[in-house]
């Protein structure tokens, strides 16, 4: 059965439905490839529990970003600690004297990671997470018609609770609920695993590269930022985040702070002592510089001024490639860089064509109101119908409220879900409008949304429109 469970410390609500150990730690190494993963991640598939989530607390999920900043909507929950039968409560970030204690977060170096996750076996009997006590007790692991159904989803949050789904299994997934019927299977969706088919599922999952990654990197300054405190989450990555190094205003780099254990929130100084630039290289999870050592350089938006009130405060930024057999930043940038990049798909499907792109530069209200930007991508497509990621970019002087735009679907286009936005339609006449938990938008601020729909994924939507 499953068992509702709510967490108010990160405003979550956590619902059980998932497996593992058919005797709580006795029989995990039974059920789990022993050594197959460890924290940093190897290439081999493990098998484990899966619960599901309702979304990202507020303002912030565990990797220190809110919801609607996100690359992906389908995003998942690494289990903070590794202590079976042992459910005591231990500091966050882990120091070194308990790193026996760690799990598969890592202390959040895992964050902005991808895992390929594939549906497996369904658990007759009960699972309800009490201390001490099996999963899938009274009942047996069957295969049925989900089975083999996957997705590509993101870490973005983390599972720290007294429980055994986040205790007892080391290779616990939590996932995004609304995620569950977005698996894909024989290149479709498979639209009703949840609520009725889900009960106490095993995962098989593995670490991925991020898939069909394009552009670079975005930089946003966290709420409360400002000269001295340089909050900042680095997101849309390659291959993971494992540091944040800035330029001091001696000239060297320092290795930044990770801000408690959100893997992609660092505190950074700027070059200059009380002034508002900075300049950063970023470390992807094999430690490797991101782009070869790029730089990049930024300062503190405008809306911020003595400090960023909003969650989240996207910076703009110039960038300068290495250059020299050192590795130092070339004497003056060599790109210049708009962070506002195509939304990494998030879908894993059979072959389908490239993926159509629209980006209308500027659209407008029509009665002089918000300037913006609209980045559309189709991000996966089946027979039948498709997903498609949205990035909207303030690209007017005033904090954009209840931001919303409109465009006109091609006919015999119809939404089946949508996330991170409330959409409506009337025919081909959609209009989206902002999430409760993010309305407003700061200049130059972006946020993304996505939705599901049946129909051609060709052409795409036109008459492009903020207001």
């Amino acid at each position: 059965m499953d068992v509702p469970r709510r967490r108010r410390t990160g405003v979550w609500v956590r619902v059980a439905l998932v497996t593992v150990l058919v005797a709580a730690v006795s029989l995990l190494a039974s059920q789990l490839p022993a050594g197959a993963l460890t924290v940093t991640g190897t290439p081999s598939p493990v098998t484990g529990n899966s619960t599901y989530f309702d979304g990202l607390g507020q303002p912030y999920g565990g990797c220190g970003l809110p919801q609607a900043n996100l690359d992906s909507q389908d995003f998942v929950a690494l289990n903070v600690f590794n202590t079976p039968g042992d459910y005591g409560a231990y500091p966050r970030p882990l120091p070194a004297s308990l790193a026996d204690k760690m799990g598969m977060w890592d202390n959040g170096l895992n964050c902005g990671r991808y895992v390929q996750v594939t549906v497996g076996n369904y658990c007759t009997g009960v699972n309800d997470g009490a201390q001490n006590q099996p999963f899938c007790r009274n009942g047996s692991w069957v295969s049925d018609a989900y089975n083999g159904a996957t997705l590509t989803m993101l870490v973005a949050d983390s599972c720290g609770d007294s429980n055994a789904w986040c205790r007892d299994d080391p290779y616990h997934l939590d996932l995004h609920k609304d995620s569950l019927n977005r698996f894909v299977k024989n290149g479709a969706a498979v639209g009703d695993l949840y609520p009725n088919h889900f009960n106490n599922r095993q995962i098989q999952w593995q670490f991925v590269s991020a898939p069909n990654y394009s552009g670079d990197i975005q930089i946003g300054f966290l709420q409360g930022a400002q000269s001295w405190w340089g909050a900042i989450a680095i997101s849309h990555l390659p291959n993971g985040i494992h540091g944040v190094e800035y330029q001091t205003s001696g000239g060297g780099w320092q290795s930044a702070t990770m801000d408690s254990d959100m893997g992609q929130a660092y505190i950074v100084s700027p070059t200059t002592a009380g002034g508002t630039q900075f300049q950063i290289r970023v470390r992807d999870s094999s430690d490797t510089l991101v782009n070869n050592g790029r730089v990049y350089t930024f300062s503190l938006p405008s809306s911020c001024s003595s400090q960023c009130s909003a969650p989240y405060s996207q910076a703009t930024y110039t960038t300068t490639d290495p250059g020299g057999p050192t590795g130092g930043p070339s004497p003056s940038p060599s790109r210049t860089t708009s962070p506002s990049p195509s939304p990494s798909p998030s879908r894993t499907t059979s072959p389908s064509p490239s993926p159509s792109r629209t980006t209308s530069p500027s659209p407008s209200a029509p009665s002089g109101g918000p300037t913006c930007d609209v980045n559309y991508q189709v991000s996966s497509t089946w027979p039948g119908g498709f997903t498609s990621n949205v990035t909207v970019t303030n690209r007017g002087s005033t904090t954009w409220n209840n931001w919303a735009v409109a465009w006109t679907m091609p006919a015999g286009v119809t939404l089946t879900g949508a996330w991170s936005s409330t959409i409506t339609t009337s025919g081909s006449a959609w209009t989206i409008t902002a999430p409760s938990w993010a309305t407003s938008l700061a200049p130059g601020a972006s946020t993304s949304f996505g939705f599901q729909a049946n129909g051609s994924s060709t052409p795409p939507p036109s008459g492009i429109r903020c207001g």
